[in-house]
């Protein structure tokens, strides 16, 4: 027993040596060889990242200097189908195919992402025949893509593809056929999808934004797909945050500064607007005005008598970024949001603030 322990010391302790000194085992020394191979120098890398993002520049003008009517046909595809636009693509190119999917969802086109492996397992059951279908492959011989494009065949499910040959199978199966030009990857070896991709993407960010334009996306429209984060909070209209109703701080021409101050303390928006007999706004009463008004005899005055004519407004329509804006422009904090001469509501600096809009 005590002679097999020895020996089992032994083998630890010359392992354990070999393992520290990378010279005495030939697979290490080649793995240290070649961390240490070919040290650059940081004008290298510099010129290296600098080659790479001169092709991809390169290959976005000649992509956009190529494009035809086949262009055009992808949009009046798009535009007069009834359902969504499937997006689909293997490897890098599916990658790719999630961001368009995700940009055209957001700009108003209906599209989801299908994996093209598992459509083959039950997933083409997602694409419906109102759909279309956008295939990215660069090469357009893709085998994982071959049921979806046989589906849409079968079931004559519009399909636009986005290849880089023109003699692939995916170009000559689809509708339309979008082709990239004939530019080399920035890869040194040719192999890694860099500029196909660059250019697939920007050819979908294309669609999506002439697509939005055709349709007329507005801001508003934006907003609604973006209701999270700091896009979702500047696009706010502001009766998305004005006090209304019982909030909103108003009273009559001939109301007696009495009641107006007991209104402007009650609402504590530092003002009340002032409205004639047919609910127009006509003017507004600022807590200063009730300073420098301040004498005994002063509860005693009607509303009319210290309240400052044509105050500032703003549309109902109007974003928070723009009410801010005016408010620091005209040096005041509330805006009074009107609609026809009738106040609708009023929105103080405070609200824009909370929200995110500086």
């Amino acid at each position: 027993m005590t002679s097999l322990m020895n020996e089992v010391a032994e083998l630890t302790t010359d392992l354990t040596s070999r393992l520290a000194d990378p010279a005495s085992t030939g697979q290490a020394s080649t793995d240290q060889a070649s961390l240490n191979a070919s040290p650059r120098s940081p004008a290298e890398d510099l010129a290296c990242a600098a080659r790479v993002l001169r092709t991809e520049a390169e290959a976005l003008t000649a992509l956009a200097d190529g494009l035809n009517g086949a262009f055009l046909q992808a949009l009046d595809l798009i535009t007069g189908i009834q359902g969504r636009v499937i997006v689909t693509g293997m490897g890098k190119s599916g990658h790719v195919a999630r961001k368009i999917a995700a940009t055209l969802a957001s700009t108003g086109t209906p599209a989801f992402f299908v994996h093209p492996g598992e459509a083959s397992h039950g997933d083409l059951g997602m694409i419906a025949k109102i759909d279309a279908v956008v295939a990215l492959s660069n090469s357009g011989d893709t085998h994982e893509l071959s049921d979806i494009i046989a589906y849409t065949r079968r079931f004559d499910i519009p399909l636009i593809g986005m290849t880089r040959k023109e003699s692939s199978a995916l170009a000559e199966q689809s509708d339309v056929a979008l082709i990239l030009p004939p530019v080399p990857e920035a890869c040194p070896l040719g192999l890694a999808p860099t500029t196909s991709t660059t250019m697939m993407l920007a050819l979908g960010d294309a669609l999506a934004v002439a697509l939005l334009e055709r349709r007329g996306f507005s801001a508003a429209d934006f907003r609604e797909f973006h209701p999270g984060g700091q896009l979702g909070r500047a696009l706010l209209k502001v009766t998305d945050v004005m006090h209304k109703g019982d909030g909103l701080p108003l009273c009559r021409l001939d109301s007696p500064l009495s009641d107006v101050i007991f209104e402007m303390t009650a609402k504590r928006l530092g003002c009340v607007g002032v409205t004639d007999e047919a609910g127009a706004l006509v003017g507004i009463i600022t807590d200063g005005d009730v300073r420098r008004h301040l004498a005994p005899e002063l509860l005693a005055e009607r509303a009319d008598s210290i309240m400052s004519p044509r105050p500032k407004t703003i549309r109902p329509k109007a974003l928070i970024v723009e009410a801010l804006r005016v408010m620091n422009e005209k040096q005041i904090t509330t805006l009074f949001v009107i609609e026809a001469d009738r106040p609708l509501g009023i929105v103080h600096i405070h609200d824009c603030l909370r929200m995110g809009a500086a």
